[in-house]
């Protein structure tokens, strides 16, 4: 049967190809480190599953309203004002299946077929592939190493085109860990006014920030960005929910319509007891959010500061998520490898560390390196490819 063209041009996820060929070795009796999880490996804090439990018991197992129980809207609505100071209306909000599920919504709305949309590179690997599934044509702007990987006002500029309907920010990023100030936002937030862009402004790393950055949504600067933005947001990364599949998208009243609209047709709704969750997830005590994000912190210290070390390898320090994502041409040149991504394949097959080659995210002199794993294991990987490398050496 021959298959529909827009799943023809789609690429592969570089994170669970890596996964699925270190899975392979673990099962074949090895001992592998997998440094690719986009995922915290702590567990959901207990008030949340006590949450989800009492939400069982009571019966709160049936369909909900495609946009969202509006408990878990209020109290989103909460924390965008908390945090942000932002001020959003029932009608302005949508719970999803995941902040990926609400960002392939928005693609689906919001373009027609040769729509562009500006990613900058380094990039997160479904971006442009929900933007092709929408008709859309991605158009990427390479982030320098150099400028800590964040795009210029002037690099966007010549990216617009009269065909560019969006750009996407994602900040804290993955896979780079970069975070934009205010004022670097708030110059690419005057371009998007100046041409009549929308703001995608993926923040689901908001809350996983280290070294005293801080976070800012382009949102908050100023009411008229706010009018032009569609955050997009979730439990997943800030509570360790992976598992539940619960993100949101804000902003503009008529976007945020037709994404329930589709959604209606396309899941229903979110998961009922996922959605019970997510509320006491906002609602209920940040401390386990707080004790997350300084494991984090520890690890990115202690971990930097040995991968930096090893010869071939240099690293712009993360300022949020859980990623370093070192340039490793030297490294792999040194290791007699062509390629960056040959040598993320070497270095699984002969040091048993899985690392994601940077060529999924439109860099493919880097690699991505998760620190959501316990320190141990992250100093015993690092050990294993300084080994590598002075025996390649």
């Amino acid at each position: 049967m021959k298959l529909a063209k827009r799943v023809a041009s789609l690429t592969p996820s570089a994170t669970l190809a890596i996964t699925a060929k270190a899975k392979e070795l673990k099962a074949a009796g090895y001992d592998v480190i997998g440094l690719g999880a986009g995922e915290p490996d702590f567990n959901t804090p207990r008030h949340i599953l006590d949450a989800a439990v009492r939400a069982m018991n009571e019966g709160h197992t049936k369909y909900t309203p495609s946009g969202g129980l509006p408990a878990l809207k209020a109290e989103i609505i909460k924390k965008f004002a908390r945090d942000q100071g932002l001020e959003y209306e029932p009608a302005e909000v949508i719970v999803c299946v995941g902040a990926k599920h609400a960002l392939y919504t928005l693609f689906q709305v919001l373009l027609d077929e040769g729509d562009e949309v500006i990613i900058p590179t380094p990039y997160w690997v479904s971006y442009p592939e929900q933007v092709k599934l929408a008709g859309g044509v991605p158009v990427y702007v390479e982030g320098l190493e150099q400028h800590d990987f964040k795009i210029t006002p002037e690099q966007l500029k010549q990216a617009i085109t009269p065909r560019t309907k969006a750009v996407i920010i994602n900040s804290p990023s993955n896979p780079t860990g970069m975070i934009y100030t205010a004022e670097e936002l708030k110059a690419l937030g005057d371009i998007c006014l100046e041409y009549g862009l929308l703001i995608v402004s993926d923040e689901i790393y908001e809350k996983l920030i280290c070294g005293g950055a801080k976070h800012v949504s382009i949102a908050e600067l100023a009411p008229e960005l706010k009018a032009q933005t569609v955050i997009i947001n979730g439990v997943s990364k800030s509570h360790s929910m992976t598992g539940w599949r619960i993100g949101y998208a804000a902003g503009p009243k008529e976007i945020i319509k037709a994404m329930t609209d589709l959604a209606s047709h396309s899941t229903s709704n979110p998961t009922s007891i996922a959605q019970y969750a997510a509320i006491a997830a906002y609602s209920g005590p940040q401390d386990p959010v707080e004790e997350m994000r300084r494991a984090f912190e520890e690890r990115l210290h202690i971990i930097y500061d040995k991968l930096v070390q090893i010869p071939g390898f240099t690293c712009v320090k993360p300022q949020g998520a859980f990623y370093l994502f070192p340039n490793a041409r030297k490294a792999a040149e040194m290791a007699g490898c062509r390629t960056v991504d040959e040598f993320v394949a070497v270095l699984l097959e002969e040091a048993k560390v899985a690392l994601v080659p940077g060529s999924g995210f439109g860099a493919p002199d880097n690699v991505r390196l998760s620190y959501a794993t316990s320190l141990e294991a992250l100093e015993t990987a690092v050990e294993r490819i300084r080994r590598f490398m002075e025996a390649r050496a």
